[in-house]
């Protein structure tokens, strides 16, 4: 009887595993058909950047499809030349060996021994290299599926019919201004989705935000329907671990719903919107306060209380910031909230913000970090602020009963700005600003923002 069910057992597992083969083989062929690809043609999908998210998003791809080899090819693109150094190899060579799976892997692949140099410092490894093994350079702690890496982006990009953009914010438009240069002899335009987290300030012919989309659009002439936004609420190591997740991929309804639903999977529920640019705006947003919210953890030995204090403002700044930008803030609160929320406390902006609170990193080592990337918040400190900043943007003040730049109602920006980009104020300014007996309640703020009509649609680039 034992051996009957243990066979019933096998043969359950063995057809539940048909069984998910086939939805995301139909999954794919559903896609390939929206895509208009004949058979034989592949579906050719390539991320752009290997930063966490960016790795991540591409081994999930993957994992789930890479298995059909005459339907899709799944690859990334990083640049060649950056090495690991001996303290990363070290603690790779730890990873390497806590995990029996993919130590096995590796050995299998003929590529364990090299990591074994590498821990003694007898070879250097290169992030290319380790990233075709399924080891990101900024998340070394969490091994991912291997990937088909190209160091070379012509070859990367040219005939792409998918390409994700993971590249930071202040790299986006120098990268795809470069990727416009391989798409000259294109007869249709790829389909682009930015992770990009992040912003810049314009301010001819009127102050206005610039997103990494639009960045995209500029520099490469593909047509605004074909270049989506993906965001969180997401940490990337826990979304590859299978924690259960939700994202939202915005743009027009022609890509974003077949998109979402190519996506999505089990643990990883991707939903549809069309408000592409304001959900975009609002991932740079987040990680400004984030910063904020790592200093004051440091500053008060991680003190709840304190903490409280602290998001009760930042929130009441980042509403007030909303009703500036669009016409109907309140469906923006669940998703910016929980964006806020997962990033204050795992994000790399959070991190950074502690370890600059403690002295552990310096701003004069600039905003990327080896072994975390780029730190999207600090140019976004500076390109809010200039922003709100402009006097042609002034609201009346509630309590003087006179014009002020917007700016001037977000005391905890303006604190982030002295502190990270101006310099003038320690870390230690934070606190102050939240102990100032000046400081109006949090609430006042928010109470400002919906009885007042602060909506600013130049502000991203409307009419």
């Amino acid at each position: 009887m034992v051996g009957n069910i243990e066979v019933m057992s096998s043969s359950l597992y063995q057809n539940g595993s048909i069984s998910n083969h086939n939805s995301l083989e139909e999954k794919l062929d559903e896609f390939r058909r929206v895509l208009g690809k004949s058979d034989g043609d592949l579906l050719k999908i390539v991320g752009v950047g290997a930063g966490a998210w960016g790795s991540v998003f591409a081994a999930l791809l993957q994992d789930n499809y890479g298995k059909f080899r005459d339907k899709v090819q799944i690859r990334i693109w990083r640049r060649a030349g950056r090495a690991v150094d001996r303290e990363t190899a070290k603690l790779l060579f730890e990873v390497i060996n806590s995990r029996e799976d993919v130590l096995r892997r590796l050995i299998r692949r003929c590529a364990y021994l090299k990591y074994v140099e590498a821990r003694l410092g007898d070879r250097v490894l290169y992030a290319d290299e380790i990233l075709k093994d399924g080891f990101c350079l900024n998340m070394i702690d969490t091994p991912l599926s291997p990937m088909k890496v190209v160091t070379n982006l012509q070859e990367a990009v040219w005939d792409a019919d998918i390409v994700v953009n993971g590249v930071p914010s202040t790299e986006t438009r120098e990268v795809f201004e470069e990727i416009s240069n391989y798409w000259k002899e294109r007869i249709s335009p790829p389909i682009i989705v930015s992770l990009s987290k992040g912003i810049e300030a314009a301010l001819d012919p009127v102050p206005h935000i610039i997103t990494p989309t639009q960045m995209i659009n500029r520099a490469t002439g593909v047509p605004v329907e074909n270049i989506l936004y993906l965001g969180g609420p997401n940490i990337a190591s826990e979304i590859y671990n299978k924690e259960y997740a939700n994202a939202r991929i915005c743009g027009t309804e022609k890509w974003r719903i077949p998109l979402a639903k190519f996506l999505r999977q089990p643990h990883f529920i991707v939903w549809d919107n069309s408000d592409l640019v304001t959900h975009e705006v609002m991932g740079g947003l987040k990680n400004v306060y984030a910063i904020g919210a790592g200093m004051v953890a440091a500053l008060t030995n991680e003190s709840a209380t304190s903490k409280s204090v602290y998001f009760a403002h930042c929130t009441s700044e980042m509403i007030f910031i909303t009703h500036l930008l669009t016409k109907e803030p309140e469906k923006l609160a669940g998703p910016l909230l929980a964006d806020t929320y997962v990033t204050l406390l795992k994000g790399r902006n959070a991190w950074y913000g502690q370890m600059i609170a403690k002295g552990e990193l310096s701003l004069d080592m600039g905003d990327s970090i080896s072994g975390k990337g780029m730190i999207q918040g600090v140019s976004a400190v500076g390109a809010f602020f200039e922003l709100l900043s402009q006097s042609s943007l002034s609201v009346l003040h509630p309590n003087e009963n006179k014009p002020v730049a917007p700016v001037e109602l977000c005391p905890i920006l303006k604190t982030l700005y002295k502190i990270l980009i101006k310099r003038e104020q320690d870390p230690r300014a934070i606190l102050q600003a939240l102990r100032d007996e000046n400081l109006n309640d949090p609430r006042e703020r928010i109470e400002i923002a919906q009885s007042h009509a602060f909506y600013k649609p130049s502000l991203l680039g409307q009419p």
